[in-house]
């Protein structure tokens, strides 16, 4: 038997193939589209799948005012940030955040869910996030998901 057919193949930067795909968030649960998302910026839907290579395709998320939460979390979820100096603990919620940008939920639902290292901030530079139907990515020929 030929021992090199047992090699593994690692991915690397020059031998990714990256894609880019457009994701509906229209009537999606925020979590649930969160989390297939971060799957896909990760590269973890690829067989060349390696850990350390940013293998994921661009994601371009639109219709991000649509998406929805389940149960009262539009209220009772909290989002707890520190601005460095004392007493400067802000909280917002949801419903707040929405009031701002609707795609800054998905983007803080997304982020969390991925690496917390370099690595993970390569990654989010991938994904784009659109309140609307427009996106400007139409030069790139996005492959449309359901998820």
């Amino acid at each position: 038997m030929d021992t090199l057919s047992y090699k593994t193949i690692s991915a690397n930067n020059s031998t990714v193939e990256k894609q880019w795909v457009i994701v509906d968030a229209q009537a999606a649960i925020l979590g649930r589209l969160a989390s297939e998302v971060a799957k896909i910026l990760r590269g973890k839907t690829k067989p060349s799948f390696t850990p350390n290579v940013d293998c994921g395709d661009n994601v371009i998320v639109i219709n991000a005012d649509k998406v929805r939460l389940t149960g009262d979390k539009w209220d009772a979820k909290v989002y707890v940030r520190h601005t460095g100096y004392p007493g400067g603990q802000r909280i917002s919620t949801p419903r707040l955040l929405k009031q701002k940008s609707s795609a800054i939920l998905v983007e803080k639902a997304v982020r969390g869910m991925l690496p917390k290292n370099r690595l993970g901030r390569k990654l989010y530079g991938n994904l784009y996030v659109y309140e609307g139907a427009e996106h400007p990515h139409a030069a790139q020929q996005p492959k449309a998901i359901t998820l």
